[in-house]
């Protein structure tokens, strides 16, 4: 498994399960460096929840979560498909809060800590329900320029105070992007990081990228690549049909 992380501190950890999530966890290499990287080598992370009281030890050996990790997503019947984020407090604190595949927050019961997730009207304090299709273009990797559909507008993740969010490859990687809203296009957009994502990964025109935006309204969002959820493919079947038709329709036109 691996985390996707953004370079402040006191940002979020995100991080979606897959198979052999139990076996450790693995910190991006940027995140390391800034923030773990000179610390105590046998100095443990401490995890804890909404679960219950306790606080959980999880060792590092390198730059990988290893002991304690498995005893703590058993407790918390994490399973391939959920959603963690984690929340750094600071001094290797973190508070974890799961989703399910659902985006639901996962309610916990005591004293047997059963797992349910909450009703949809039981509002999570993180928003990742939104997902967009981008597309590169010669235009907007020219431009450093790319706009969000209108429908961003009602991410709750996303506000017109954001200044700058975190683009986010499979690999757990970021990008700085400066992020705005045009009035005249009644959108938001991103700038000056948009080409840099692009080229650090070695896109050519017409390559799609599935974002999912990850955020609480009030720190830093990040737009993680994620094509494996069930909305990503979704959003591909949708724009290669609508490709399909327009390629269909072309002929007609001009018969």
């Amino acid at each position: 498994m691996r985390l996707v992380i953004s370079h402040r501190v006191e940002n979020l950890i995100s991080s979606s399960l897959a198979s052999g999530f139990h076996s450790g966890v693995t910190i991006p290499l940027e995140f390391f460096s800034k923030h773990i990287q000179g610390s105590e080598k046998n100095k443990p992370w401490k995890l804890r929840s909404d679960a219950s009281d306790q606080v959980w030890e999880v060792i590092r050996e390198g730059r990988t979560l290893t002991k304690g990790w498995k005893e703590f997503a058993t407790a918390h019947d994490l399973r391939i498909g959920d959603i963690v984020i984690f929340k750094h407090e600071g001094d290797l604190v973190f508070h974890v809060t799961p989703f399910g595949p659902s985006s639901c927050e996962i309610q916990y019961t005591n004293p047997h800590n059963v797992k349910e997730e909450a009703d949809a009207d039981d509002a999570p304090s993180f928003s990742f329900d939104y997902c967009f299709l981008a597309e590169v273009t010669t235009t907007n990797q020219k431009e450093d320029h790319l706009f969000l559909p209108v429908e961003a507008m009602r991410c709750t993740a996303l506000n017109q105070q954001c200044k700058e969010v975190k683009l986010v490859n499979k690999d757990g990687k970021s990008w700085t992007a400066s992020f705005g809203f045009s009035e005249s296009d009644g959108a938001y957009y991103i700038s000056r990081g948009w080409r840099k994502l692009c080229c650090d990964n070695k896109c050519t025109n017409r390559d799609l990228f599935v974002f999912n935006v990850v955020g609480d309204g009030t720190t830093t969002p990040l737009l993680c690549v994620c094509p494996e959820r069930k909305e990503g493919t979704e959003l591909l079947i949708n724009h290669f049909s609508i490709i399909n038709a327009l390629s269909n329709l072309i002929p007609l036109l001009n018969a």
